[in-house]
């Protein structure tokens, strides 16, 4: 019996992919920097959906950190694999939204969180960047 390769997308939307992850780029770069930094401290790399999770320790720390996973373009940083398993549709969120905002996401996440501040609200929970992750990504 033979096995029937799966079918290829069309070359639309083969080339309109290429074009969000290259759009993508700048801030894919910038996760790709902290990973390698986190290498040498024994961080695990694993490709899910096209996207690189990579788990900077091994285990849980033992204590809290800022936070507990954080995407940078088709980079997603978590402090350890629980954590990005846990955290992977929320995280998927922030991915796309990087595919849409291209260069712009940065400065736009923190742009959204000051002006939550600047309004006597919460920078990171009032985000609306953080409120469709949660709305879209659950957690």
């Amino acid at each position: 019996m033979r096995r029937r390769r799966p079918a290829q997308p069309p070359a639309r939307q083969r080339l309109l992919r290429w074009a969000r992850v290259l759009w993508a780029s700048p801030n894919t770069v910038v996760g790709l920097a902290l990973g390698l930094l986190l290498l040498p401290a024994g961080a695990r790399f694993r490709r899910v959906g096209g996207v690189l999770e990579i788990a900077a320790l091994r285990q849980r720390p033992r204590r809290r950190w800022p936070f507990a996973a954080i995407t940078f373009g088709h980079v997603i940083l978590g402090t350890h694999a629980q954590e990005l398993e846990r955290l992977r549709a929320h995280e998927r969120v922030h991915v796309r939204q990087c595919e849409r905002w291209g260069p712009l996401f940065l400065p736009a996440y923190l742009l959204a969180g000051v002006w939550q501040w600047v309004r006597g609200r919460k920078a990171y929970w009032d985000n609306p960047f953080e409120v469709e992750a949660r709305r879209v990504g659950g957690c």
